[in-house]
């Protein structure tokens, strides 16, 4: 193995590994404040005491997201030093924003939500805890914009003379047309994984002899979160929709790698199972449907989609042969075929299979049902959360590895983008170091979340109410949990 190709390995673990926690955080808090405004208005307990339940394993998501998103940066300067230097005029300013802005909002909300049960009006309390989903929404929406940039580039000019991209309008990259299809797409998403995990945190709960007197409780978890998941799963259905469209109008040779189409046609079929070679040079569809494809990446049954084939050669003419070129290192111009193609299977069956399982859900729970079958609401709940992650999980893969050979489409190859200057065995015991790491930080949160998810909700507490205008009480904040 090269630098580059344990470079792609070191970036690819960590970013699919850090990702499992963002749409948990972003969907969580947005629950979590829906909860919290419900006990507001209705003063039922059940609404306070699930939302200091999922209180608690929201903090411990958000720690270890937080832990793992700290080396995402180190990783630029260590492995992507090139890359670093090429974006960097470009992403400095969204990627400050989105630390001196975003960041803070959410951590200081948070800071205030966790420690001022007793000290803040009810009312402001919760209003912390919304501000928190802001701020996660913002964290995301400047992130994406960085991301969406390498994904369509605009708004910047190549200075040949340091080889650099610089910015040349903020406005024209936080408005890429790939952001404002993207960030939708992954907020929805977002809400769908939240909304599954609650469904099957409340659903294993349910279903356990231990908690049969918080049945009623637990069974209010479970239509609050399948509600959220069947919502956030339309939701990703339809924006994607969308986001399919713009994929195909700026990176047609990932739509092409996603069906593994090799000659440009009209009425495209769309394969749902298909048997080829592992190189990705041919492919024998089983089970297709006519014209679907088409319809996909451009809105009519009829529409071209273009091949992987007349696209290598489009780009080989566009962008040359010469293995020397700084920032346009030649190649076959597509990704690795049977990566894009069941990526992007497993993105939306997955998906699917969520907001179905959703649905289920409400309909064994529904009113008036009296005794829903055990067996099935305890494994399709806990089923949803595995299934919500892997369809995230998959998606990351798929935008990320559907784009190469670029970093940057169009402009820097991933080969040109890695640190000239690091070894092997550098690189080497970095990817080692992280990986166990990050193994050991896998059993820690799935540790503490086993073991607050098996005690259940605590008891119903009433939470002081403190007048608007503060209390007398001197006493510092006090930890909630």
């Amino acid at each position: 193995m090269d630098v580059l190709e344990i470079a792609r390995w070191q970036f690819g673990i960590i970013t699919v590994y850090h990702f499992l926690f963002v749409p948990l955080t972003i969907g969580l808090s947005a629950l979590l404040a829906i909860l919290e405004t419900m006990w507001l208005r209705t003063r039922k307990e059940e609404y306070l005491r699930l939302t200091k339940f999922f209180g608690k394993l929201f903090l411990i998501n958000f720690a270890l997201g937080l832990v793992t998103g700290i080396v995402q940066e180190f990783q630029f300067g260590m492995n992507w030093s090139d890359y670093s230097r090429f974006v960097g005029d470009v992403f400095g300013a969204p990627l400050a924003i989105e630390g001196l802005l975003a960041f803070f909002l959410e951590s200081t909300f948070l800071g205030l939500w966790v420690f001022g049960w007793d000290k803040l009006p009810r009312a402001l309390h919760a209003a912390c805890m919304w501000l928190v989903h802001l701020g996660t929404l913002a964290s995301a929406y400047f992130i994406l914009a960085a991301n969406s940039w390498m994904q369509h580039p605009v708004g910047y000019f190549y200075n040949e003379a340091n080889g650099r991209a610089e910015m040349i309008d903020f406005w024209a990259v936080m408005f890429n047309k790939v952001q404002l299809v993207t960030f939708p797409h992954v907020i929805m998403a977002a809400y769908m994984t939240a909304g599954a995990f609650m469904a099957g945190v409340a659903a294993y709960l349910y279903v356990s002899k231990r908690h049969e007197h918080d049945r009623p409780l637990y069974r209010t978890a479970i239509r609050i979160g399948a509600v959220a998941a069947l919502i956030g799963g339309l939701g990703v259905a339809v924006s994607g929709d969308f986001q399919g469209k713009v994929m195909t109008e700026v990176q047609p040779m990932k739509m092409a790698a996603a069906e593994g189409l090799y000659e440009t046609t009209s009425t495209a079929p769309f394969s749902v199972l298909t048997w080829g070679k592992l190189d990705g040079s041919e492919a024998t569809p089983i089970i297709e449907v006519h014209g679907l494809l088409s319809f996909l990446g451009t809105g009519s049954f009829n529409g071209e989609v273009e091949g992987i084939n007349p696209l290598r050669e489009k780009y080989k003419e566009q962008y040359g042969q010469d293995p020397g070129a700084t920032y346009y290192h030649a190649g076959d111009y597509s990704p690795v075929i049977p990566v894009a193609y069941w990526s992007f299977r497993f993105m939306m069956g997955l998906g699917m299979v969520v907001a179905g399982g959703a649905a289920a859900l409400l309909w064994m729970t529904r009113k008036g049902r009296r005794n829903p079958i055990m067996g099935w609401v305890g494994w399709m709940g806990i089923s949803l959360p595995v299934f919500a992650v892997g369809a995230n999980s998959f998606g990351w893969i798929f935008t990320e590895m559907g784009r190469q050979p670029w970093a940057v489409y169009g402009l820097m190859t991933t080969q040109n983008a890695v640190s000239p200057g690091v070894s092997v065995f550098e690189a080497a015991t970095s990817l080692i170091v992280l990986t166990l790491l990050y193994a050991v930080l896998a059993v820690i949160e799935l540790g503490l979340l086993a073991k607050f998810i098996k005690i259940g909700a605590a008891p119903y507490e009433e939470t002081p109410e403190v007048p608007v205008g503060g209390n007398d009480d001197d006493r510092p904040m006090a930890f909630a949990y």
